[in-house]
């Protein structure tokens, strides 16, 4: 797991955490606020692991009986909030996992944290019975909420809780901790920090991913030949990604990339900053016979298409309509 020095971005995060814990101002309840891939997992573990470590320093020490111990997730101190329903964090197991032992004193540490994962997952009733526990928590706990949507949590809980926001990291620090960390190439990192669009998680989820060039050739060949093709064959091409263990919402953000690609040079001419330099024969074919209003159409509809997935919009009247954008554009 390393120290907050092995983090990439999330300087202020980092800072604020440190001296938190150097001046002895920790709060009683964080949430970490940030999309999926962002890092709130990791800050969440070093944080936690600093208010335990032996040594009390800013960072980790990594060496202490108690780094060891979190760092093998087999701290007796750090409490990971489980649920047995994928998409629901009942009442009952905030009531059995922090209600029902938070008055129980630290095994053999100064706190005793709390890391509730997903957060944005806990019912109403949930949130409640949590909210009694942050109202008046004994001095050691200390409750960490890990979320993609703050703003889907009670403002009761919200109000009572320091915020600590996960920004985008810039796309200099992804690309050079690509190529200089895990060595990917150069037009391979350069792809992925596209798609990441400042969320280091998803870079590294699609450099790490054995079929990284089919993910990327069967884009570029439905983009070549989406005007052409039937409904049934475009949707069966999209469908066709989960083989590669991607997500279809994932999969539109690779295409939105060629879009911006195409947005790009006929507007600039420029090649330099394309990201699939390879395929500049096709982006400059699509710039010509685009208008910059078609594009900029397409790019939305991508958006549009993801958003009504995520609400469980049904797959193909989603489909249907993005395909009939691009039709149109």
């Amino acid at each position: 797991m390393g120290s907050f020095k092995d983090v990439v971005g999330h300087k202020d995060i980092i800072q604020y955490i440190r001296n938190a814990v150097s001046m002895e101002k920790v709060s009683h309840a964080y949430i970490m606020n940030g999309a999926r891939g962002s890092g709130k997992k990791m800050l969440a573990s070093l944080f936690a692991m600093t208010l335990l470590c032996e040594k009390k320093g800013p960072d980790p020490c990594n060496t202490c009986h108690s780094c060891k111990q979190a760092e093998s997730n087999n701290h007796p101190d750090i409490i990971w909030v489980t649920h047995e329903k994928p998409n629901t964090i009942s009442v009952d197991d905030i009531r059995d996992q922090v209600n029902n032992t938070v008055m129980i004193k630290p095994y053999q540490g100064p706190y005793k944290v709390y890391i509730i994962d997903r957060a944005e997952l806990m019912t109403a009733q949930a949130q409640n019975a949590l909210l009694k526990t942050i109202e008046e928590p004994p001095e050691y706990a200390v409750i960490i909420l890990l979320t993609e949507n703050a703003e889907v949590l009670l403002p009761t809980i919200n109000s009572r809780c320091v915020m600590l926001k996960l920004r985008n990291i810039r796309n200099t620090l992804i690309k050079k901790y690509l190529m200089e960390r895990l060595e990917v190439p150069d037009y391979k990192a350069d792809v992925c920090t596209a798609f990441a669009q400042g969320n280091m998680g998803r870079a590294i989820m699609l450099a790490h991913s054995e079929h990284f060039n089919e993910i990327k050739d069967e884009a570029l060949k439905l983009l070549k030949y989406i005007r052409e093709m039937e409904f049934s064959e475009v949707v069966a091409a999209v469908n066709n990604v989960t083989v590669y263990k991607l997500e279809i919402t994932d999969y539109f953000d690779i295409i939105m990339i060629w879009y911006r690609d195409v947005l790009l040079y006929k507007a600039t001419k420029e090649i330099d900053k394309i990201v699939f330099k390879d395929q500049i024969k096709y982006i400059k074919e699509q710039a010509k016979t685009s208008s910059y209003e078609g594009i900029q159409n397409i790019i939305a509809g991508l958006e549009k298409a993801k958003s009504r997935l995520r609400a469980n919009v049904n797959f193909e009247l989603v489909m249907e309509l993005l395909i009939l954008t691009i039709k149109e554009n």
